[in-house]
């Protein structure tokens, strides 16, 4: 029997609620499944306990053994994301790249160091970034945060915050500001010595990892259950993006929509790879979660819209790129485009420890692309399939695979 418009919208949201909602590794803990979890993690000998306020359906994140979380740690790492005088020309900071108002990007195609050099690939959002397994768009990349960040800090080809042979400059300037030197001796409390560069590297990793972002129109329909949080152009885009026509689900899977993640149960993890169309070298399949905010889109820039995106997957990316095509009405794309603007979370701009804001240079051609909103709904197969072109784990699965099981 043929199911209603309505009947098919329930199915799509109950399959999409248990699949966004299982852990990447089959499971679910019980203290994201309760909504928003207080989970308590004990920190260093001499800083209390840490408490995540995580957005429901949130695993809790895993964090390195010898970097701890304290509220010390993270407020000084806030400091320090913004602080300009950690770079060679004293005007530029991490926020700089990552700015809260574009879900920690920059707006432009291709970052751009201290110096004005040319980065080569675009600024990846930060919002979630405790999840994420490896770093930087290509394989091979860090898999930690407090490894990846001594890439922008003493990267020469080009130069991005230039802290290469100015190390004892920068630490000597920290010291001698009485209010850094007294939040590095609350953050680390049990070192003799504790303003430091590996200190920097570790409080800055340790605010990143508050960059949480789970509060969108989405999350609300998909792990609150208020039917009212989409409109029905984008319920009928969530079905597009799930479904086997499109397939863009077996890529962005799981709850960050960035395919696979680890987290406190589960630590060990590949990250999701693919080929995008742009070229012939798999990248890192990055999260959809504020991807209205976060153009121009792809790693090289290159596309400056959701809709050139969009057209760019219709036609199976480049030519030779080995993608599968599809076609799509205008109706279609309307809702697809409604769909991802549901994404956005405007909390992603506050994160968890909230005593103030990091510097953060204005981006240059920014871009915030804006769907035009419809009503209009409309249903499609919502089965799950394989994109060619995506090499995910097969063992650690993402919504499609997840949805498998949980219906098996």
């Amino acid at each position: 029997m043929e199911l209603t418009t309505g009947a098919r919208a329930r199915a799509a949201f109950v399959a999409v609620a248990l699949a966004c909602a299982v852990h990447p590794n089959g499971a679910l803990g019980a203290d994201a499944r309760a909504g928003t979890a207080i989970t308590a993690v004990r920190g260093a000998a001499n800083t209390p306990a840490w408490e995540w306020r995580l957005p429901r359906g949130f695993p809790v994140p895993a964090v390195p053994g010898d970097n701890p979380m304290s509220s010390a740690k993270v407020e000084l790492g806030r400091r320090l994301f913004g602080e300009t005088r950690l770079s060679v020309t004293g005007q530029y900071s991490c926020a700089s790249c990552h700015s809260p108002a574009l879900a920690y990007t920059d707006g432009r195609a291709t970052a751009i160091g201290a110096t004005g050099g040319d980065v080569g690939r675009a600024s990846m959002s930060l919002a979630n970034v405790a999840y994420v397994p490896s770093f930087g768009w290509f394989e091979g990349g860090a898999t930690t945060l407090e490894a990846q960040m001594r890439t922008p800090l003493y990267n020469e080809h080009p130069v991005e915050i230039g802290l290469t042979a100015r190390e004892r400059e920068v630490v000597e300037t920290l010291r001698g500001d009485a209010t850094y030197a007294a939040a590095f001796d609350a953050a680390f409390p049990d070192d003799a010595s504790p303003v430091s560069i590996d200190n920097v590297i570790r409080a800055i990793a340790t605010f990143e990892r508050t960059l949480l972002s789970g509060d969108s129109a989405f999350d609300r329909y998909v792990f609150g259950g208020r039917h009212e949080a989409l409109t029905a152009a984008a319920k009928r885009g969530m079905e597009l993006f799930y479904s086997k026509r499109l397939g863009c689900g077996d890529c962005h899977g799981g709850f960050t929509l960035g395919g696979a993640t680890r987290d406190l149960e589960h630590p060990e993890a590949r990250a999701t790879y693919a080929v995008d169309g742009i070229g012939s070298r798999r990248v890192r399949v990055p999260t959809l979660r504020n991807v209205a905010l976060t153009a121009p889109y792809m790693h090289d820039g290159s596309l400056a819209t959701l809709d050139d995106v969009i057209a760019h997957y219709e036609r199976g990316g480049a030519a030779g790129s080995g993608r599968r095509r599809f076609a799509l009405s205008a109706e279609d794309r309307v809702s697809l485009l409604e769909f991802l603007r549901s994404l956005t979370d405007r909390a992603v701009e506050a994160p968890q420890a909230d005593s103030g804001e990091p510097h953060v240079a204005p981006p240059r051609d920014a871009r915030i692309t804006r769907a035009p909103h419809s009503s209009s709904a409309r249903t499609d197969d919502v089965r799950p399939t394989s994109v060619r072109g995506c090499d995910r784990p097969r063992d650690i699965p993402t919504c499609d695979t997840a949805r498998r099981r949980r219906s098996s």
